[in-house]
Parts: C-alpha cells; structure tokens; sequence
C-alpha cells in the first residue's frame, strides 16, 4: 500500500448517483434496469470484488462497469438475464437502463391501451395486469373497504 485511496463518497456511474460506503454489489441497485443478479455477473466478468466498497472503485473500474451493464450480451452475459427480451419492435434481445427503460415501458403500455388488449384495457381502469384478486386489494381508490355485514338473525340469536 504505497498510496491510500481517499473513499469518494459519490460515484456517477450510468446517470445514477452510487453512494461511496456501500458495497459495489448493493449499490449498483441504485442503476434502474440493474438488479443483484445482473451487478454479480458484471462483477464477475470485469474481476471486481462484489465486497469492494463503490468509493475506492478506480475510475478505470468504473467505466468497465458501465461498459459491461450497457452491452451485457457484448460481454457474454447471458440472455436471462436481460430486461428487453425478444424486443417487439425488432425481435432482437437487448438490456436498458435508466430513461430509456422506463420511456419503452411508457410506450408499450400506451400501445397496449391503443390496441385495446386485455392488459391495456386493465391500465386504462387501474386494475391489476397480471391476474391478481380485486375483492381486497387494490382499493386505495376505489371505496372503503368491504367488510362481512352480520346479518339479523345473528343478531337476534345472540340477545
């Protein structure tokens, strides 16, 4: 140890503010479109300890991050792990981050409504997509909750 690294307490990586005291694997969860398994196997393959904290990361090491979570098939991560498979525009598997991520899932639930399919007739009432119960949840709102009434002969049963 020639030198002491000064821990940086803010690291910008992929338009995303990383704080500087936490692990490189729990603060890449900060990126949107990155999860803990898609950090790991970045990790992995640019040889970065996952318990390295994110403010004694080089700025070498950071640009190869952002490198490899911009173009993970580029890097040999595999397909599962992407968030855009079998992109319905070009059919063509791809991962995105940031903005770009949540302007494509603005645009295919406004395609859904447009086509009028189940699932964007169920965004344009507010109700549960993927075939969750509506008795209970999902009343914030839509009215008080329902509760089970007594009837009178209860009433009158227990006098």
């Amino acid at each position: 140890m020639a030198e002491e690294q000064k821990l940086k307490h803010l690291v910008r990586l992929a338009n995303a503010d990383l704080d500087g005291k936490k692990q490189i694997l729990y603060a890449l969860k900060k990126v949107k479109g990155t999860g803990i398994m898609l950090a790991n196997a970045a990790l992995k393959v640019a040889g970065i300890n996952a318990n390295k904290k994110t403010g004694f990361l080089s700025d070498s090491e950071v640009k190869r991050i952002e490198d490899i979570l911009k173009n993970p098939k580029k890097h040999g991560i595999p397909n599962w792990i992407l968030n855009r498979r079998k992109d319905t525009e070009t059919g063509e598997d791809k991962h995105l981050l940031g903005a770009e991520l949540q302007f494509t899932t603005d645009t295919d639930i406004k395609m859904m409504k447009k086509s009028k399919t189940y699932r964007g007739i169920r965004h344009i009432y507010g109700l549960p997509t993927r075939g969750q119960r509506t008795r209970s949840n999902f009343r914030r709102n839509k009215g008080k909750v329902m509760g089970v009434k007594r009837s009178k002969v209860g009433k009158k049963a227990g006098k």
